[in-house]
């Protein structure tokens, strides 16, 4: 009797643990490099070990500590200004993951509305949909997202916007192509015949079964949005000036690369760091969340 009392309670940790086996090393290592970059931009403030804007031009351009002429104060050295590149580098992660979490969030929900109007319905919803989206998509992203920007002004809301016009056609379109399949499936014959209306099909039974695409492609989504806030900051269209931001550090930087090629280097590695680990992270739910996906 306890045997059979304690397998209800033992069957969600049996799924649980199949679903992490599936994810695998790409699961567990987009974890650890998501949560780093997460633990940085929350506690910015206590990891920091100097203000990031603090100068002394006394300290300019100083190497790493493990570099001759290194200052222990300063561990990653300092810019051209003398301000702490560690600080910069910490505090730059709030704007990449605030950027990328509210911008990827907005494009979804729009994207996934779209693409599941576009696929239930067919006809000439789907027509409009689907033309609106070749008609969008058919313009550089990147180009239109420094253009947006430009044209409604440099802030963090304006880069949010700019992205979240260009990157709703991605998830439009996935979203429209797999509610598509998933309605020529017996399961959700079964759900009409038993006189489920659209919406609550759609919310109940289409939508769950997304979920694995929608983690994959959410997280991809916020690695692109972290690169266009790179690249808008970059030229100078982005957050305000005195707000550290990679785009920011990169473009000051390659003004002194020869004299400290640092300063450059280390916002480029942070980047690749976040986008690797947004994408192995994406990947690996995609395999824990969904047993039919293999790798």
């Amino acid at each position: 009797m306890a045997d059979i009392a304690l397998a209800p309670l033992a069957a969600p940790n049996s799924r649980l643990l199949a679903g992490l086996k599936r994810g695998g090393a790409r699961l567990w290592v987009g974890a650890a490099l998501v949560a780093i970059l997460v633990l940085a931009a929350l506690f910015a403030h206590l990891l920091a070990p100097h203000d990031p804007l603090e100068q002394d031009l006394l300290s300019a351009q100083l190497p790493p500590t493990w570099m001759q002429g290194g200052d222990p104060a300063y561990i990653l050295g300092t810019d051209s200004l003398g301000r702490c590149v560690l600080s910069r580098l910490i505090y730059s992660a709030r704007t990449a993951v605030m950027v990328a979490l509210i911008a990827a969030s907005l494009a979804a929900l729009i994207g996934v509305s779209l693409g599941l109007l576009a696929g239930s319905f067919g006809g000439w919803v789907d027509q409009c949909i689907s033309r609106l989206i070749d008609v969008w998509m058919a313009f550089p992203p990147v180009l239109l997202s420094i253009v947006l920007a430009a044209v409604i002004g440099a802030g963090l809301t304006s880069v949010i916007v700019a992205i979240v016009v260009v990157d709703w056609t991605r998830f439009a379109r996935v979203v429209r192509a797999e509610t598509m399949v998933q309605l020529t499936r017996d399961y959700a014959a079964a759900a009409r015949a038993i006189g489920l209306s659209r919406a609550r099909l759609l919310r109940l039974e289409i939508l769950p079964n997304l979920v694995p695409l929608l983690v994959t492609l959410l997280a991809v989504e916020m690695g692109i949005a972290i690169l266009v806030e790179v690249i808008l900051s970059f030229v100078g269209i982005s957050v305000a000036g005195d707000t550290p931001t990679w785009g920011s550090m990169i473009a000051e930087g390659r003004q002194i690369v020869y004299q400290a090629p640092w300063i450059m280097a280390l916002p480029i590695a942070c980047i690749i760091a976040s986008v690797i680990g947004l994408n192995l992270l994406g990947d690996g739910l995609r395999l824990a969340l969904d047993p039919v996906q293999r790798s």
